[in-house]
């Protein structure tokens, strides 16, 4: 049995888009009528299993069809996503995702998530670089010595921004781009490569989850369910601090055992091949000159650039690829790097950050399947038929689990939000409690899942640090019960208070 090793990333996403594909010829496919707002033609455009019908853009039209979020939503952008009409869902003709179907997924999914994995692809370049240049070990020697005997600041820290760029603006993919800088920096304060991993994702998680002004989910979640985002503010920030600390006091508990007994980290097997992999930045004995400090504050303010252009500018992919390839280039410059060793020194490292690309491409294949076999608003209209006559208590802890189980077939925050709250948010009325629990439910259950959804971000972020799905579930599992527990409290005090 030792001798049998858990599958890599690939293997699982191959695995679960087989399963996904057999799923659609058990369940039967069905659609629920959506509503898109055209800006050009001010009209709203009614989509039908069969055809488009286009509507007067008006506040009647949004009644009749018993859609109860206010016209402005969706004429000043709020909304700019088709969302699902209640009470439309029609079972269509069956579309099983047969043998050609799931061979082609993990192509099509590559051609549909190549923004995302063309930013990990220069990013990668950009670490190749930076490693040439020898900024990386000055900066990690000197700030190894400045932290020696306060080295758990390190986990407090990127925990708690990681988490606020979450719970604020959606950081998610974006975090990709921080595991090979802070990895060598931890592995330099004596901790293993579980340590960084779980600080960077598990913030990036529970921010995501307890989001609290974060436009990706609580702003479009709430228009979507017809309530103001601030509704429940409150709530979302005690709820945020609760889980951050949680999170934070579990993280220093492993990483100070790992500290005193390296022996018993998760990973310890794996340590050879974790320091190879970023050892080699961590050693630099390099002094930290002018000409470095300056590449290193270059390197920072890519980071700058992009966290103020996603939040502020409403940059995407594109924009935030374009500031690390400047970045790189700029770089390479300072570090009076030739042009030939430039490019064959930015593809190695590209090169490097190949097999995270791919499990990227593979997991939204995973999606494109389940799409294409029109399963998904099957899965939510059972879930809402199941929910009916309930006690609020119970309803919003299984409504909680449902969004669970539903981030697996849409991982997307803002996708589950407009196809769930026009239908969900109804429900709270009848239930005599707020609509915003509805939304609150919504980003709980999704959040708890991320922390190993498969077909999320956990697999393509394991990659970076080269660490298996089974270490991570042994590690993760006990946060992720006490962080359910506390969950379904909040949620039972919320509609009973």
């Amino acid at each position: 049995m030792k001798n049998i090793k858990f599958p890599t990333a690939q293997t699982v996403l191959l695995i679960i888009a087989g399963l996904a594909a057999l799923l659609t010829w058990v369940i039967p496919a069905g659609k629920y009528d959506t509503l898109v707002y055209n800006k050009t033609e001010n009209l709203f455009l009614r989509q039908t299993s069969n055809e488009t019908q286009k509507l007067a853009a008006s506040q009647e039209t949004l009644d009749k069809l018993n859609i109860q979020i206010a016209l402005d939503k969706f004429t000043n952008g709020d909304i700019w996503k088709p969302i699902s009409i209640p009470g439309t869902y029609a079972e269509v003709a069956s579309a099983p995702q047969g043998l050609l179907s799931f061979l082609k997924s993990p192509i099509r999914g590559i051609i549909e998530a190549a923004d995302i994995i063309f930013l990990v692809l220069i990013i990668g370049g950009l670490i190749g670089i930076m490693n040439a240049t020898g900024a990386f070990g000055a900066g990690i020697s000197w700030l190894a010595k400045k932290l020696k005997g306060h080295e758990y600041w390190l986990i407090i820290l990127v925990t708690s921004l990681i988490a606020l760029g979450g719970t604020t603006f959606g950081l998610a993919e974006e975090t990709i781009a921080f595991y090979p800088i802070l990895i060598p920096i931890f592995l330099a304060a004596k901790y293993d490569g579980m340590v960084p991993l779980a600080a960077i994702y598990i913030g990036s998680s529970i921010g995501t989850m307890c989001s609290t002004v974060n436009p990706f989910s609580t702003i479009i979640a709430s228009d979507a369910a017809g309530i103001n985002w601030t509704t429940g503010l409150y709530g979302r920030i005690g709820m945020l601090a609760i889980c951050t600390l949680i999170c934070i006091i579990y993280i220093l508990r492993y990483a100070n055992n790992v500290k005193k007994n390296p022996e018993k980290s998760l990973v310890y097997e794996h340590k050879d091949e974790i320091q190879a992999l970023f050892g080699t930045i961590s050693g630099g004995t390099m002094s930290l000159t002018s000409r470095l400090r300056l590449i290193l504050i270059v390197f920072a303010l890519c980071f700058v650039v992009m966290i103020y252009g996603v939040s502020q500018l409403d940059w995407w992919f594109l924009e935030m690829t374009t500031v690390f390839l400047v970045g790189a280039i700029v770089i390479g410059f300072l570090g009076k790097i030739k042009e030939a060793d430039f490019v064959d020194t930015f593809v190695k490292g590209a090169s490097d950050l190949l097999g995270v690309a791919l499990i990227i491409g593979i997991a939204r294949g995973v999606s494109v399947i389940m799409e294409d076999g029109m399963i998904s608003d099957t899965i939510l209209h059972q879930v809402t038929s199941m929910t009916s006559g309930m006690d609020k208590s119970i309803f919003a802890n299984i409504l909680l689990f449902a969004y669970s189980g539903l981030s697996f077939f849409i991982p997307s925050s803002s996708g589950m939000a407009v196809l769930t709250m026009p239908i969900m948010s109804p429900l709270a009325d009848s239930f005599g409690f707020g609509r915003d629990v509805i939304v609150n439910c919504y980003q709980y259950g999704m959040g708890l899942f991320a922390f190993i959804n498969p077909t999320g971000l956990i697999l393509a972020s394991l990659a970076m640090v080269k660490i298996g799905f089974d270490k991570w579930l042994k590690f993760v599992t006990p946060l992720l019960i006490i962080l359910t527990v506390v969950t379904m409290v909040w949620l039972t005090l919320s509609v009973n208070l």
